[in-house]
C-alpha cells in the first residue's frame, strides 16, 4: 500500500526541486572554513592532543567527501604500492599524512602545494609518507590541478614524457591535455568545431552595447561539494549562484497548480520511485531487458495512484524531470542500472557560474595548442605510435587519448586502425546517449519575476510531457533577462526537426498563458536560439544514460586503454559521475595520470621506447621566416592561420647579433644565432605592446609568458607540424605531420 505524506516524509534526492537557501553561494568561503578548523601553516606541531585529533578528524571528513575512504585505501593506492604493508601502523599513518595533504590544499587551491610545505606541518620521522601520499596525490589529479595562473611556472621546461594527441577540446580533453603538460608531455589538441568546450557552450545573445551570456549545452554544476569545476571558480574568483528552490508548476491553460495536489503527487512519484528499489532488492534485481517506464507504470496501476487527470499531468511532469536528468525515455531506462551512479552524486547545491561556463574553458585553454577545424576520421595506432588523421592532415605521436561524446563512438564516424576490441564496441553500442534541447530567449526585461529560478509547465499529453516543461532563469548570471526552456524525452527527438518559429510561437503562448491572467505583459524576446544537439556531427546527442540491456560496467569498457596507445575520456566513460561536466574533467585528470603510468613503464624498456625530438630544419625554418606575418626588433612570428581559429599557434625567431666574440667557434663567426619559441598570436601581440627594448622583451617572455627560447632542433614534433602547416598553407596545400617518438 502506498504510504501518504506527513511531516517525516523523506523527499527522494531524485526530486530536482530541493529545498535550498536562496543566498547567493560564495566557493571562497571553503578556504575560510578550513581555516578555521585546521589553523595556519606552521600551528601543527603546536597544537595539543585534543585539538590534533579534532583536526585529523576535520582532514578525514574533507577526504572523505573526495571520495576516499576514511581509514582505509583506494584500489588505486594498493595498486600503486603507497605503503609496504598493507593493514598495519605505517597504512594508518599514510592515511593520516595523505589526508592531510588533501585538506591542506583544498585549503588553498589557488597556490601550489610543494612537499617542502607539507614538510613542515608533518614530523620527519613520516618522510616517506610524505612522498608517496604526495606523488600519487599529484599525478592521480587530487591536488595542484586546475587554472591558477601560480602553477604555470611549475610546467616543466624540457617536455621529456613523449607526445600526446588528444581529439576534442571540451572539458576532457582540456583537463587531460594541462595536466599532461604539467607533467612533461608535448600535447596538440585537435578540435572538429571552431571553438572549444564541445558541448560546453556559451552563446553570446542580444543586441549591441546589452550582451547576454548564455550556456546553450552544459550549464548547471551539479552538487558543489568537493566538484572540481568548483576548484576552477575559486581560482578564478569566480561567483557562483545557487539555484534557488522555489519552483511553482502552471497547468496547460496557465493555472498556477495548487500546492497540496503539487505536494501529493511529488510524494507519489519519490515513493513509486522507492518502491522500483525495494521491488530491485526483493527480487534480487530485474532482468536487463525491463525499462524503468514500463515498472513504474505498472506500479503506477497497481497502487491506482495519479488517477485524476490534474494528478496524471502531475506526474507526468516529474517524469518529464526524470527523463531530462539521465537525456532519455523512460522507456529506454534500464530498471535495474539506471540510478547506479546515485553513491557517488556530488553533494551541495546546484550552481550557475556568474557569466557563463566559457570563462572555465577560457582558463583550460591557456598554454594549450589547440588546432581548430580538425574533424578526425581515422585513427591508426600499434607498437610504433600512433596516427590521428584529420582531412587530409596526418598527425603523428605517441599515444592518442579519443574524448569524443559517445554519440561519436556510435556513428562511427572516427575509423579505428585496428578495429576496437569487439568489448568496447558492445558497450558503445548497448549504452544510451539522449537528448536535452533548449529554447534560449533574451527579453526586453525579466517579467517573471527576480526572485525566480525556475517554474514548470504542464502538458495534455504524455508523449508530449517534456516539451517546455522547465523554464530556467539566467538573470543573476548572464547580464541579461535571459529565460530558457528545456525539451526533454520524446518531445526533444521531434524538436529536432521543428520549426524555429514555430517552436517560439508556442514557447510564447505557454508564457503569456502564465502571466497574461496576472495583468502582466510578456514581450516579444529580442533575440532566441533553438538548440539541435541530436543534428550536431560533432555529437549527436547531449549526455549518456543507462540503456535497457546496459549497465554501469559499460562506462567501465568505454574507459579502457587499447594496449598502451590509444586512450579514451568524456563523461560517457566515468561510472561515478557520468552525464554531468564534473564527470567529463574528472576523467580527463584521470586519463592523464594514465598515459604518464604507462609512458613510465613503457621507458623502463628503452629499447622499445625511444624519444625522438628532431625539430624542423633551419633552412625549412629560414624560407618561412622570410615573409613574417608580424615582426618587431628581433622578433619575427609566423602563425599556422589556417588551423588556428580565432588565437592560432605559431613559432617566434629572435636573433642575437651579427658577430661574434673572441671566443665563439670559426664556423660561428659573422653568423646570427637564431632562436624560437612555440606561442600564440595572443601572446605575440601582448609581447609586441612591452615597453622597452629587446631586453625589455625577453625578460617579459620568460618570467611573464613562460617561454623558453631554443634551438630549432630543440622545437620538437609540436615545431614540426607548425612548420610543415603554415608551409602547406603558403602552398595551397594542407597536409602535415607531427613526428612520433619510436
Amino acid at each position: 500500500m502506498m504510504e501518504t505524506p506527513g511531516s517525516n516524509a523523506l523527499v527522494s534526492k531524485r526530486s530536482l526541486r530541493r529545498k535550498v537557501s536562496s543566498r547567493n553561494y560564495d566557493e571562497n568561503l571553503m578556504d575560510e572554513f578550513i581555516e578555521n578548523h585546521l589553523g595556519g601553516a606552521l600551528k601543527k606541531r603546536n597544537r595539543t592532543k585534543e585539538a590534533l585529533e579534532k583536526e585529523t578528524e576535520t582532514e578525514a571528513m574533507i577526504a572523505f567527501s573526495l571520495g576516499f575512504p576514511i581509514d582505509d585505501l583506494l584500489a588505486k593506492e594498493i595498486e600503486a604500492g603507497v605503503v609496504k604493508e598493507l593493514g598495519g601502523k605505517e597504512q594508518n599513518d599514510y592515511i593520516v599524512v595523505r589526508n592531510h595533504i588533501l585538506a591542506k590544499w583544498r585549503g588553498n587551491v589557488r597556490t601550489w602545494l610543494s612537499k617542502a610545505q607539507i614538510r613542515e606541518t608533518v614530523s620527519s620521522e613520516y618522510e616517506h609518507l610524505i612522498y608517496s601520499a604526495y606523488d600519487f596525490l599529484l599525478y592521480n589529479g587530487y591536488i595542484n590541478f586546475g587554472v591558477s595562473p601560480s602553477f604555470t611556472s611549475q610546467v616543466p621546461k624540457e617536455e621529456m614524457e613523449g607526445s600526446v594527441v588528444i581529439i576534442g577540446a571540451g572539458l576532457a580533453g582540456l583537463a587531460a591535455a594541462r595536466q599532461l603538460r604539467s607533467f612533461g608531455f608535448k600535447v596538440v589538441v585537435l578540435e572538429g568545431r571552431d571553438r572549444p568546450g564541445g558541448r560546453v557552450y556559451t552563446q553570446k545573445m542580444g543586441q549591441k552595447g546589452c550582451y547576454s551570456a548564455v550556456d546553450l549545452g552544459g550549464s548547471v554544476i551539479t552538487g558543489i561539494h568537493a566538484n572540481p569545476l568548483g576548484v576552477l571558480a575559486r581560482q578564478l574568483s569566480i561567483p557562483l549562484h545557487k539555484v534557488r528552490d522555489r519552483c511553482p508548476l502552471y497547468k496547460p491553460n496557465g493555472e498556477p497548480v495548487a500546492k497540496e495536489i503539487d505536494s501529493q503527487v511529488e510524494f507519489i512519484f519519490n515513493k513509486l520511485l522507492d518502491k522500483v528499489t525495494q521491488l530491485r532488492q526483493i527480487i534480487g534485481g530485474f532482468a536487463n531487458d525491463i525499462s524503468l517506464g514500463s515498472v513504474l507504470e505498472t506500479l503506477r496501476q497497481l497502487y491506482t495512484v495519479a488517477r485524476s487527470t490534474d494528478e496524471r499531468q502531475l506526474l507526468d511532469w516529474h517524469f518529464a524531470n526524470l527523463e531530462y536528468a539521465n537525456a532519455g525515455c523512460l522507456s529506454d531506462l534500464s530498471a535495474a542500472y539506471w540510478d547506479q551512479d546515485d553513491p557517488y552524486e556530488m553533494g551541495g547545491d546546484h550552481c550557475l557560474l556568474a557569466g557563463g561556463n566559457w570563462k572555465l574553458i577560457n582558463a583550460l585553454c591557456e598554454g594549450i595548442p589547440i588546432f581548430y577545424g580538425k574533424t578526425v576520421h581515422t585513427v591508426r595506432y600499434g607498437n610504433e605510435g600512433v596516427e590521428v588523421i584529420a582531412g587530409d592532415q596526418v598527425f603523428q605521436a605517441d599515444v592518442v587519448l579519443c574524448t569524443v561524446p559517445l554519440g561519436v563512438l556510435k556513428k562511427k564516424t572516427i575509423r579505428f586502425e585496428p578495429e576496437l576490441p569487439a568489448r568496447k564496441l558492445a558497450a558503445i553500442s548497448r549504452l544510451g546517449f539522449g537528448l536535452l534541447n533548449k529554447v534560449a530567449m533574451v527579453f526586453p526585461h525579466v517579467f517573471w519575476g527576480e526572485d525566480l529560478d525556475t517554474f514548470g509547465c504542464l502538458n495534455n499529453y504524455s508523449h508530449r510531457r517534456g516539451e517546455f516543461f522547465l523554464f530556467y532563469s539566467y538573470h543573476t548570471v548572464s547580464g541579461g533577462s535571459v529565460l530558457v526552456a528545456l525539451v526533454a524525452g520524446e518531445a526533444a527527438q521531434s524538436f529536432e526537426y521543428a520549426n524555429p518559429s514555430s517552436l517560439l510561437h508556442h514557447v510564447l503562448s505557454i508564457l503569456r498563458g502564465i502571466y497574461s491572467p496576472k495583468g502582466i505583459d510578456v514581450p516579444n524576446p529580442i533575440q532566441s536560439i533553438c538548440t539541435r544537439w541530436g543534428s550536431d556531427p560533432l555529437s549527436y546527442g547531449s549526455y549518456s544514460h543507462v540503456r535497457v540491456q546496459s549497465s554501469g560496467s559499460d562506462y567501465d569498457i568505454l574507459a579502457e586503454s587499447v594496449g598502451s596507445r590509444l586512450f579514451f575520456a568524456g563523461e560517457a566513460t566515468n561510472r561515478q559521475y557520468p552525464a554531468t561536466m564534473h564527470g567529463a574533467y574528472l576523467s580527463g585528470l584521470r586519463e592523464a595520470s594514465r598515459i604518464f603510468r604507462s609512458t613510465r613503464c613503457q621507458q623502463m624498456n628503452p629499447g622499445k621506447y625511444i624519444l625522438k625530438n628532431v625539430g624542423p630544419s633551419d633552412d625549412a625554418l629560414s624560407d618561412l621566416f622570410k615573409k613574417p606575418d608580424l615582426a618587431f626588433g628581433e622578433f619575427l612570428f609566423i602563425f599556422d592561420t589556417p588551423s588556428g581559429g580565432p588565437n592560432p599557434m605559431g613559432l617566434m625567431r629572435v636573433t642575437f647579433g651579427e658577430s661574434c666574440n673572441d671566443n665563439c667557434s670559426q664556423h660561428l663567426s659573422n653568423q646570427p644565432l637564431h632562436l624560437y619559441t612555440v606561442l600564440s598570436r595572443e601572446q605575440a601581440n601582448e609581447l609586441e605592446l612591452v615597453a622597452g627594448g629587446n631586453d625589455s622583451k625577453l625578460t617579459y617572455l620568460s618570467r611573464n609568458l613562460g617561454l623558453k627560447l631554443m634551438g630549432a632542433n630543440a622545437l620538437g614534433p609540436l615545431g614540426n607540424f607548425l612548420t610543415a602547416n603554415i608551409a602547406s598553407a603558403r602552398r595551397g596545400r594542407g597536409r602535415s605531420r607531427l613526428p612520433a617518438a619510436t
